[in-house]
């Protein structure tokens, strides 16, 4: 699949003209700029560009690589974003702003694609896509450790993510380990793999990616977590939203998912959750919150990535 350039941007930066010239190539339906532009009566950020707030990194959902940003988010919103006869670019702001929908409400961005586990916590603030992605929360150690799983945590040093799920998950969960709080993926898997800490907890997508590439680290256990990701729009922004679920179908429904899903993880993805199962899913995104971690009463289960091999 072709990778198209994309920055990263604050949308109060004067736009190119490059970008508006996309724009009006594409015959959409445009009107002014900055606020108040609209595309298929969707309003628009910025001219000629629909606008993602992503945290990052968080590979392989969305991280730089050299000056650009990829990732297997990245390349759905993309979709959209062609769709509506735009470009795509990307802002890189504090998980908590996204998942509070204070980046979205106050015009930073159109979408937010963070590898975002949709929770009724979150749903209070902004509004979410069908779900893209289903997801577990899972136990990243360094691959001599002995740990196996849940049980062998008790006064062990735990690192959770600001804001996930996971930390959710660890806090209702893990109460006789003692949790330590990063800020990014990054940082939590250089504490497990450099030892400060004797494991990390995280979505199991982006631990079996950073364990595929470093054998010193293994994912050992997931828990039942049941959660699925989503496209997070302003509240009430109903065209988008919409319009993001027509785009998302087609692609099931044409291969170009199933073909991204195989770029970014290296398998065919598993048959979609049933709706059952995505009603009651709450935990995280790649970067959850708290009042979540009720939702997933975890189950603790061998390591066998549904959806997810990351390798």
């Amino acid at each position: 699949m072709e990778r198209r350039s994309r920055r990263i941007f604050h949308p109060a930066v004067a736009l190119a003209p490059a970008l508006a010239l996309t724009l009006a190539a594409c015959g959409g339906d445009s009107e002014g700029a900055g606020q108040g532009t609209t595309v298929d009566g969707i309003e628009l950020v910025a001219e000629g560009t629909l606008t993602t707030c992503t945290h990052l990194p968080y590979q392989p959902f969305q991280f730089r690589e050299g000056d650009e940003v990829v990732g297997f988010d990245v390349d759905l919103v993309d979709l959209v974003a062609e769709d509506l006869g735009l470009d795509q670019a990307i802002v890189d702001t504090p998980f908590d702003t996204i998942q509070s929908g204070a980046d979205l409400d106050t015009g930073k961005c159109d979408v937010a694609a963070a590898g975002m586990t949709i929770t009724p916590t979150r749903e209070e603030n902004i509004d979410f896509s069908d779900p893209y992605f289903d997801a577990t929360q899972a136990l990243l150690v360094a691959a001599d450790s002995g740990i196996a799983g849940e049980s062998d945590l008790d006064g062990l040093r735990v690192a959770v993510q600001t804001g996930t799920t996971g930390q959710s998950w660890a806090n209702e969960n893990l109460t006789d380990a003692d949790l330590v709080t990063y800020e990014d993926l990054a940082l939590l898997t250089a504490a497990v793999q450099n030892g400060d800490v004797d494991a990390g907890i995280n979505d199991n997508g982006v631990l079996y990616d950073f364990a595929s590439d470093n054998p010193d680290v293994e994912v050992v256990a997931e828990f039942a977590t049941g959660e699925q990701y989503g496209v997070a729009v302003r509240t009430g922004n109903d065209a988008l939203r919409e319009r993001i679920n027509e785009v998302l179908a087609a692609a099931r429904e044409d291969g170009r998912y199933d073909e991204i899903y195989e770029k970014w993880f290296g398998t065919a993805p598993a048959a979609p959750a049933d709706a059952e199962e995505t009603e009651d899913a709450e935990g995280d995104d790649a970067e959850g919150d708290d009042a979540e971690a009720e939702d997933t009463d975890a189950e603790e289960s061998e390591p066998e990535p549904t959806e997810t091999s990351g390798d």
